[in-house]
């Protein structure tokens, strides 16, 4: 042994240098001891190794002197190796650090990998003896200065924000204003092109597909294949490489500030629900190794199996007191070392679950709301999983946002033109109160989408009435089989003037639908440019050009329109309240903050099973208090049918006119028209916006 060890700390897991040497602390409950493993500095052979010396509860820990930063390690566990009780242990595969920060060398696919004989007729309960240090990655003894604290603001919601869901490389790799060294990186996000594009859309958050390092699937690189939108953690306090840019780390933190200094937060779409180690089939990577009924959730009574409420193989078990402050100590770690604004879960129902299920009181959520940290950030929850219950749209908590898959599919159908859609497609477009409306929660809770990563982009729903996923090498069984798309009268590209025309129209319906919807609205990175996958609508294993955003394509009208739209939100208080409205009356003018009328200006009939057009007037909540009171009125119009219509306006206060502000008839917005007429028209399958102003302001 060239090291000298003493017994260290362990009240802070992973490696920490202190300017002399680096204490080592990592968690397993049920190992026998602990090896802490040394490689050259090419990471190709392992130069020392020696025990953790000490245990103080189920943390394994040691001072190790003269270890420095750069320093590369692995951890080799001990204990029983027994499938059938929950026990996985074998000392012969190198272990990632799961708090490491940093990652030098690659995964390599190899048996080696596998904690079983691979192939062998006894399948995961016999045992590998075959070393996997060769096709690890190793953990690094990190610089502190390279992870100096960060100061972030509280990013909780603003009724101003417009979320952007997108790909650290896909957004970025065919951008012909992005220099070329940099395009598929993190720091390509803050080029200026890209600053420039966000603003003119007035994005005020990103929210990144995940950063965390991930692996690729097996089954996926024996296809040629690998795994893009990397929902396949295996670090979460490291970031994914594959996307560095010259300065690496340095970059990703100059990222965030770079683009928080042009008003634009950085969301991480993190994904503690599973592992990429799988089921009991999978590989030994780290938890599993570390610890395996500790980490992950088994099935009771039979623990050689995993519990699967996450159709991934695996359940990371986040009830385990170790398990929950792993996850908060990595988001501690995005929001104070890396200056991360907030989280989006994906598959929160996951990580919020108990023994016995779902439970919004349970440890996370309990912890998240006591933590002085996180619970300054935004939270967004993907509110659903597989499992028993797993449906919890409007479950969560009031700190939570939630993704509102009922808003994507209610308003695609209703374009679509299924019928009786009309009624839940008003609950919609009032911030989906039906769901979020209890326990004080705000209308921003619903976070409204046409389109998200997952799905169809907003173009393939006006192209595609089936999915197309034979490049996914999977029969074309794999992704959404319901996408509620219409094809507008062929199925993928064509030259026809008249379906083109109604695809163009289809996509300023929805998008218009979306940005006068109360609710917190998120755009599909591409969407603004009508960017198609070619009818893949998983496109999860796609890093290529069906998977990223194509620049070259791009609709230019579209995105003026989508630039337009948001101005038009921004500058209307009545389209992004943070109160429900239910139609109360307001002290003020006696007026209702919401009125429902059909085209005659007469109540409407909402037990007409035909019901498929109608009219809107917006008004500031009734219940806003005196400092919020804001006399924006909008009168909006949904002609679903293909023929044009009259529609009779709401009478207008003396002095007062409507001005149309809005038509989706119409590629480009054009000047503000009045409208002093009592009646005005409108195109067949249309959205039209009126806007109340003083004639004083019209002249």
């Amino acid at each position: 042994m060239k090291y000298r060890v003493s017994s260290g700390s362990p009240h802070k897991l992973g490696a920490f240098f202190d300017g002399e040497g680096t204490n080592f602390a990592v968690f397993s409950e049920n190992a026998s001891h602990i090896d802490l493993c040394f490689f050259s500095e090419d990471g190709k052979r392992e130069i020392d190794r020696v025990s953790l010396p000490e245990r103080t509860g189920p943390v394994w820990h040691g001072y190790v002197d003269g270890i420095k930063p750069g320093a590369l390690y692995g951890y080799r566990a001990h204990g029983i190796y027994a499938p059938e009780q929950g026990h996985r242990f074998n000392s012969n595969k190198l272990l990632l650090d799961p708090y490491t920060r940093e990652l030098h060398g690659t995964w390599t696919a190899s048996a080696t990998l596998f904690g079983y004989q691979k192939g062998a007729s006894g399948g995961d309960l016999t045992f590998g003896a075959a070393d996997s240090a060769n096709c690890v990655p190793r953990s690094v003894v990190s610089d502190p200065a390279l992870f100096s604290f960060m100061e972030a603001e509280a990013a909780k919601y603003s009724d101003r924000d417009l979320i952007y869901e997108a790909h650290a490389k896909g957004l970025t790799m065919l951008h012909p204003g992005i220099e070329e060294n940099l395009r598929g990186t993190y720091e390509a996000l803050c080029s200026d092109a890209m600053i420039d594009h966000l603003l003119s859309l007035n994005v005020s958050a990103i929210e990144l597909m995940p950063s965390h390092s991930f692996l690729d699937d097996e089954f996926l690189l024996n296809k040629g294949l690998r795994n893009y939108w990397g929902y396949n953690s295996i670090g979460f306090f490291a970031l994914e490489p594959r996307y560095f840019g010259p300065n690496g780390i340095v970059g990703f933190r100059s990222m965030v500030k770079k683009l928080q200094a042009a008003g634009i937060k950085v969301y991480l779409d993190v994904v503690y629900n599973h592992t990429a180690e799988g089921d009991q089939n999978g590989p030994t990577l780290c938890y599993r190794g570390l610890d395996n009924a500790s980490y992950y959730r088994l099935i009771q009574g039979q623990p050689r199996y995993y519990a699967n409420d996450t159709g991934c193989g695996n359940t990371v078990n986040v009830a385990h007191p170790y398990v929950l402050r792993m996850v908060l100590d990595s988001m501690r770690f995005w929001v104070q070392s890396m200056g991360i604004d907030g989280f989006r879960f994906d598959l929160a129902t996951t990580i919020c679950r108990e023994e016995y299920g779902f439970d919004p009181r349970g440890g996370f959520l309990d912890a998240l709301r006591q933590d002085p940290v996180l619970n300054k950030v935004r939270l967004i929850a993907e509110p659903w999983d597989i499992g028993p219950g797993g449906y919890q749209v409007g479950g969560f908590t009031p700190e939570f946002s939630e993704w509102n898959d009922t808003y994507r599919d209610t308003t695609r159908r209703y374009w679509k033109g299924d019928p009786q859609t009309t009624p839940d497609l008003a609950s919609r477009l009032l911030g989906s109160a039906d769901k979020f409306d209890r326990a004080g929660r705000r209308a921003w809770s619903s976070v409204n989408f046409i389109a998200a990563h997952d799905g169809f982009t907003l173009a393939d729903i006006s192209r595609y009435n089936n999915r197309h996923n034979l490049d996914n090498g999977e029969n074309n069984m794999d992704g959404h089989g319901a996408n509620f798309s219409d094809n507008c009268g062929y199925e993928g590209e064509t030259n026809d003037p008249v379906v083109n025309a109604r695809r163009q129209r289809r996509q300023r319906n929805l998008l218009a639908t979306l940005f006068l919807s109360q609710g917190t609205p998120m755009l599909l990175a591409g969407d603004e440019i009508a960017n198609s996958q070619q009818g893949n609508n998983n496109a999860y294993c796609q890093d290529n050009e069906i998977g990223w955003v194509n620049w070259d394509k791009s609709d230019e009208e579209l995105k003026t329109f989508v630039s337009y739209l948001s101005d038009f939100r921004r500058a209307h208080k009545a389209l992004r309240q943070d109160r429900f409205l239910h139609g109360a009356k307001r002290q003020q003018d006696d007026m209702k903050d919401v009125e429902w009328t059909d085209f005659g200006g007469f109540p409407l009939q909402w037990r007409d099973p035909g019901l498929s057009s109608f009219c809107l007037t917006l008004r500031c909540s009734a219940e806003a208090p005196s400092w919020q009171k804001d006399d924006d009125v909008v009168f909006i119009i949904f002609n679903r049918s293909n023929v044009a219509a009259s529609v009779v306006l709401p009478t207008t206060p003396e002095g007062y006119h409507w001005v149309r502000a809005l038509d989706t008839a119409r590629h480009v917005q054009y000047p503000s028209r009045e409208t002093r007429d009592e009646v005005t028209e409108v195109s067949g399958s249309s959205v039209v916006a009126l806007i109340l102003q003083a004639e004083s302001a019209l002249s």
